[in-house]
């Protein structure tokens, strides 16, 4: 069983701009959403597409199960979102010794920018880089479910 086990946060300055890759476009949409797990599909530029499941209530650690999908299939899927159909950029940035994940929303979500690091052990502690905002770690109304089902609530760093 795999864990996924991250922090997020806010983002205060394009400084992570500096050391990003050049992003790549995803589009993904809930089918399933619960409490405590959702059903998501994700389409990773137009190269492929993953099927994610994902238990847990807790803000830091999850169950997390991931399944290549045929992009048509991904596509289809798509059009039965609950909610929105989130859109962002996603750019991958090194900072001593962990990779950050910068997810720049486009669409109705617009100007949000946040960034999420994956660590290995839940005792983990990322040196946090000075581009970082507020930890949003478990604030329910950052998690890209409650994103596209209730839109965004708040942006401020």
């Amino acid at each position: 069983m795999a864990k996924e086990i991250e922090r997020k946060f806010l983002v205060a300055t394009d400084g992570w701009r500096q050391n990003a890759d050049k992003g790549i476009r995803l589009r993904q949409a809930y089918i399933v959403t619960m409490d405590d797990r959702s059903l998501r599909v994700r389409i990773h530029g137009n190269k492929r597409a993953r099927l994610t499941i994902k238990i847990g209530k807790s803000s830091l650690v999850r169950n997390e199960y991931e399944y290549d999908l045929p992009i048509d299939d991904a596509r289809e899927l798509l059009t039965q979102a609950v909610g929105i159909v989130i859109e962002k950029r996603r750019y991958r940035v090194p900072y001593k010794g962990f990779t950050w994940e910068v997810d720049v929303y486009e669409g109705a979500l617009e100007g949000l920018v946040v960034a999420e690091v994956e660590m290995k052990r839940e005792t983990d502690l990322p040196d946090l880089p000075a581009w970082l905002g507020r930890e949003i770690t478990g604030d329910r109304r950052y998690s890209n479910q409650s994103l596209a089902t209730e839109g965004l609530l708040e942006t401020q760093p």
